[in-house]
């Protein structure tokens, strides 16, 4: 056996094995041929025991931390107060603290107390009136009964890139098959254009989707609620009395044409994606649309008009069964934005 080989740490059984045997009697090379360890180690084993009473490590030993607690603390505190810090400001602060420590050991200090680097997620610019807003609306309506919102017709637009997206999309490939064309996504200049959507889903399943044509105008707005809402209701089965129609705020004349129809509107504050579910299938719908591959405008429209349709009842009962939760996380938040 080459002794000079750098091993591992004995085990503390191995440790106590080593001074059974030599308690009876044996010596240091027979110690070391029946249980395999160095000759030297053995021996150091054995001298420790005699001179500290135990074959455990002491304290003190391994390496000196670089940080200690109160550096750590303070490191904590920086970045919970200001989390766009970065480790080389961290650094310059203690450095001006008479602290030396290296922004590598600011990170791993990071790291291990969980605060990890990440990008920050992109939300609304929320003014204090959006605020304020959104935390009345999730406070009046957050003791709804689960039916009034199996009861609400969900709406929204969403506008669909033919090849804007496409890096968000993976391939399993061989080092050198890049280019081959099964691994490749074609591009054009611009994007290649994209496709405007109104969509409307309820807790039964997705309603009417429905492309819009150039520009929405106010006319144009009306003329899709007044082809697809009624139509969604009935497909969707929705109570004729109570059915409740939720949608951004709009023009003032639009709203004038609502009044009209007599329908219930939910009073909905504005910059609040993460309140309306029907973003959820927004990007289920994106992603199946992306992955079939639409290499034109037209098969852009058919794929989503299709992968619409696809989407699960099952999905749509989900996001509705869980809508007081997004009401919570906005009171928590105090109005601010929420991960939903």
């Amino acid at each position: 056996m080459d002794q000079r080989k750098r091993r591992k740490e004995l085990s503390q059984e191995i440790r106590k094995k080593i001074i059974d045997k030599h308690v009876k009697g044996k010596g240091y090379k027979t110690i070391s041929k029946q249980l395999d360890v160095p000759v030297t180690t053995v021996a150091h084993i054995i001298q420790k025991f005699k001179i500290h009473g135990t074959v455990a490590n002491l304290p003190g030993r391994g390496r000196r931390r670089k940080i200690d607690d109160k550096s750590k603390r303070r490191i904590i505190r920086m970045v919970t107060k200001e989390p766009r810090k970065t480790s080389k400001e961290i650094q310059g602060e203690l450095q001006a603290q008479g602290t030396s420590v290296s922004d590598r050991t600011i990170r791993r200090c990071l790291s291990q107390s969980g605060l990890h680097g990440r990008r920050p997620r992109r939300t609304p610019l929320l003014k204090t009136n959006h605020k304020k807003a959104r935390l009345e609306f999730a406070k009046l309506h957050v003791d709804k009964p689960q039916r009034f919102w199996e009861n609400v017709l969900w709406t929204d637009e969403t506008k669909i890139e033919l090849f804007a997206k496409a890096h968000q999309l993976y391939v399993h490939r061989q080092k050198n098959e890049a280019y081959q064309e099964k691994n490749t996504v074609p591009s054009v200049k611009h994007g290649g254009g994209s496709v405007m959507f109104w969509g409307c889903f309820a807790a039964s399943g997705t309603g009417c989707l429905e492309s819009v044509q150039g520009t929405m105008k106010s006319q144009d707005y009306q003329g899709i609620l007044e082809r697809n809402v009624l139509a969604s209701v009935r497909k969707l089965g929705l109570s004729r009395r109570s059915w409740v129609l939720q949608q951004d705020n709009d023009p003032k004349n639009t709203q004038e044409w609502l009044r009209g129809k007599h329908w219930t509107i939910l009073k909905w504050p504005s910059m609040s994606p993460d309140l309306n579910p029907i973003e959820h299938l927004w990007k289920e719908l994106k992603h199946a649309v992306w992955k079939r591959h639409p290499s034109n405008l037209r098969q852009l429209e058919q794929f989503a008009h299709e992968e619409w349709a696809k989407i699960p009842a099952e999905k749509c009962r989900s996001l509705i069964d869980s809508y007081r939760n997004r009401l919570i996380a906005v009171i928590a938040s105090k109005g601010c934005a929420t991960k939903y």
